[in-house]
This record gives C-alpha cells, sequence and structure tokens, in this order.
C-alpha cells in the first residue's frame, strides 16, 4: 500500500468536502441533479402548501443525499490518487484550497451574522 503524508490525507478530505458539496448542493451543478428529482406537494398544518424536492430514483439520492455524495467523492479521489497520483493530484490540489476557504468563509459568514444581530438587539434597547 502507498504512504500517504498526512497533508496529502488533509488535502483529500477537504478535497472530498467540497467536491460533495459541489455535487450536492451548488447552483453550477443544477442541471445534472434536475432530471432525477421530482417535485411534491405537501400541505402543512397551518393550511400552507410546501413544494419540496425528493429523488426520483437511488441515482437521485446519490446527487441529493451529502453522505452518500460524500462516499462516492471519497473512492472517487482516493482511488484517483492512488492509480494516477501525478494527474490526481491537480484536481486534489484545488478542491482542497477550495474546500478549505469554502470553511473559512461558512464560518466568518456565521460569526458576521451573529455581531449583526447582537448589534440589532442592543441597539433596540
Amino acid at each position: 500500500m502507498r504512504d500517504i503524508s498526512w497533508i496529502t490525507y488533509i488535502m483529500l478530505i477537504l478535497a472530498s468536502y467540497r467536491l460533495t458539496h459541489l455535487i450536492v448542493f451548488d447552483k453550477i451543478t443544477e442541471f445534472i441533479r434536475k432530471p432525477f428529482m421530482k417535485k411534491v406537494q405537501k400541505k402543512k398544518e397551518n393550511g400552507e402548501i410546501e413544494t419540496k424536492e425528493i429523488p426520483k430514483s437511488m441515482f437521485g439520492y446519490l446527487l441529493k443525499c451529502y453522505w452518500c455524495a460524500g462516499v462516492w467523492s471519497a473512492i472517487f479521489l482516493g482511488v484517483g490518487y492512488l492509480l494516477f497520483p501525478n494527474a490526481a493530484f491537480v484536481f486534489i490540489l484545488i478542491f482542497s484550497i477550495a474546500g478549505g476557504q469554502s470553511i473559512i468563509e461558512t464560518f466568518v459568514g456565521v460569526n458576521i451574522k451573529k455581531v449583526d444581530y447582537y448589534s440589532e438587539l442592543k441597539n433596540k434597547e
């Protein structure tokens, strides 16, 4: 078995995180998910009608389920790195940088919203 350094392992984790997010959540890949999804309407207790998007098939679940897509992203990137380390490393590097950046942006964004929220509360007093 090939030895993987700790930095490569961290990069694989971040790349898998970002690739999974790209598949499951990002607007740019919605065209891939859309054919495998259907819209259903459900009436809430208060009488409102809620529209939800649910998978049509098992493949739809793969594209909509974070846990499912995460496993396949990890397999794809891990096997790619083991079989074709030089070629895969380019994708791993790009996705790991994007993954790290998105984690930082999420943390910063949440904290900015907290600061705004508490500022509004203080101003109301």
